[in-house]
C-alpha cells in the first residue's frame, strides 16, 4: 500500500511539473511548438521511469547501491578533472584565437566540453566497475547488511545434488520456504557440464537438474536468483573445488547451504556454515512408530540375519521383522520392538504379532472371554458334574 501511495505522489508531481512547463512556455505564444515538445518529453521520461520500476520487481540492493555510488563517484571525479581542464584552458586563451575576447570564449566552451566528456566517462567507468564487483562492495553500506542479517530471512544456497534430486521444487510448492533461493553461477556451470556428459545417466541427471531450475524460476511462490559471480571456468572432475567455492560463497552471503551431499555437509559444518540436509528434513517428517504399536505390512524379502524378513512402510521406512522370513510375500501384523534413527533414515524392528491361544473360550454372543476351569473342560457332553460322594 505504501509503495502504491509513493507511485501516486510521483505521478501527481510529474503532472504538476508538466502543467508548470506548459504554462511557462505557452505564456509566450511565439514558442508553442517548443512548449508542446517539452511537455511530451517530460511525460515520456516520467512514464518510462515508472514503467521500469513496476516491471523490474526483483531488485537487488547491491545493484542499486552500486549504480548510485558509481554515479556519485563519477560526478565527483568529473568535477575535479573539470576544474583542472578549465584552469588549463583559461590560462592560455591565445592558443585558440589571436583576439583576447574570442580566445576566452573558445576556451570556456572547450573546457565545458572537456568537463562533460570526462564526467560521462567517469560515471560509466565507476558504475560498470561497481556493478561487476558489487559482492565485494558491500562493506560500503554496512547498515544494509546488518539489518538484513537481523531482520530479513537468510538466503538458501542450493547445491547441485539437491537441484538434481528435485524434492526442493515440491517443498517450495508447499509455501513453507519464504526466503530467497540462490544458485551461484558455478553451480549452473556444473549442471551444464553434467548435462553435456557422454555418460547417458549423468546426462539425464544434468537435464533433470536444469528442468528443476526452470520450474523453480517460473514458480511465483518463491524468489530464485541466479547469482552472477566471477567463478571462472570449471574443468571436468572438479567436484571438490565446486564444494569449496559453494561453502566460501555461502559464508560471504551469510546464508545456509541446502544439500544432500554428506561430505559437503561435514565440510560446511567444520567451517561454521549452517547446512540444511534435505534427507534429514524428509526423515523428520516420517511417521513416528513407538515400541508396542502394531503395524500391518507386506514382507518383501529376507533380511541379513537368519529368520529375518524385511518390509517397507508407505513412506519408504524399512522394517526388519524377526521370524518373518517364512512370511515373504504375505501381509503380516507386527508389534514394534524398537526404533533406530540413523543419518541415512529411520529403521524399525518388530516381530509378528502373537495372540495367546488355549485357556480362553468364547462365552455368549458378545464375544467376551472367561477362563475355563479344568473340571468343566473335561465335561464334553454337557451333563451336570457328578455329585460329591456321601460320607
Amino acid at each position: 500500500m505504501l509503495l502504491w501511495l509513493l507511485r501516486g505522489c510521483y505521478v501527481a508531481l510529474m503532472l504538476a511539473v508538466a502543467v508548470f512547463t506548459f504554462t511557462f512556455y505557452f505564456a509566450d505564444l511565439k514558442n508553442v511548438v517548443g512548449g508542446v515538445f517539452a511537455v511530451l518529453g517530460l511525460l515520456a521520461v516520467g512514464g518510462l521511469v515508472l514503467f521500469t520500476d513496476m516491471r523490474e520487481k526483483n531488485k537487488q540492493i547491491s545493484t542499486v547501491s552500486s549504480v548510485y555510488f558509481g554515479l556519485l563517484f563519477g560526478l565527483v571525479i568529473g568535477w575535479l578533472f573539470g576544474l583542472g581542464a578549465d584552469a588549463i584552458c583559461q590560462s592560455m586563451p591565445g592558443a585558440f584565437s589571436s583576439e583576447a575576447e574570442e580566445g576566452r570564449a573558445l576556451a570556456t566552451r572547450l573546457s565545458a566540453l572537456i568537463r562533460v566528456f570526462i564526467t560521462v566517462v567517469a560515471c560509466y567507468v565507476s558504475v560498470s566497475l561497481l556493478v561487476q564487483t558489487r559482492d565485494d562492495f558491500r562493506f560500503i553500506i554496512p547498515y544494509v547488511e546488518f539489518s538484513k542479517q537481523i531482520k530479513g530471512g537468510r538466503p538458501l544456497v542450493l547445491d547441485t545434488s539437491v537441484i538434481i534430486d528435485g524434492r526442493i521444487a515440491d517443498l517450495c510448492d508447499t509455501r513453507i520456504i519464504d526466503t530467497r533461493l540462490i544458485v551461484p553461477r558455478f553451480i549452473l556451470q556444473e549442471l551444464q557440464g553434467i548435462a553435456d556428459s557422454s555418460d547417458k545417466m549423468k546426462r539425464n541427471r544434468g537435464r533433470r537438474g536444469l528442468d528443476i531450475l526452470k520450474k523453480l524460476q517460473t514458480t511465483p511462490k518463491i524468489d530464485l536468483v541466479i547469482h552472477e559471480g566471477n567463478a571462472g571456468e570449471l574443468k571436468p572432475g572438479e567436484k571438490m573445488r565446486v564444494d569449496e567455492r559453494l561453502v566460501a560463497f555461502t559464508k560471504i552471503m551469510g546464508g545456509r547451504v541446502v544439500t544432500n551431499d554428506f561430505n559437503l555437509n561435514k565440510m560446511a559444518q567444520l567451517q561454521g556454515v549452517e547446512v540444511i540436509n534435505l534427507n534429514e528434513v524428509a526423515n523428520s517428517l516420517k511417521t513416528v512408530s513407538l515400541p508396542g504399536e502394531y503395524l500391518t505390512l507386506k514382507v518383501v524379502k529376507a533380511g541379513d540375519q537368519i529368520g529375518q524378513g524385511v518390509g517397507y512402510l508407505d513412506d519408504g521406512t524399512m522394517v526388519v521383522i524377526e521370524h518373518g522370513r517364512n512370511h515373504i510375500g504375505q501381509e503380516v501384523s507386527i508389534v514394534v520392538t524398537s526404533v533406530l534413527q540413523t543419518p541415512a533414515g529411520r529403521m524399525i524392528f518388530g516381530r509378528p504379532e502373537q495372540r495367546l491361544s488355549g485357556g480362553f473360550a468364547p462365552v455368549g454372543s458378545s464375544g467376551s472371554h472367561q477362563p475355563v476351569k479344568p473340571d468343566e473342560a473335561n465335561n464334553q457332553g454337557g451333563n451336570p458334574p457328578p455329585a460329591p460322594p456321601k460320607s
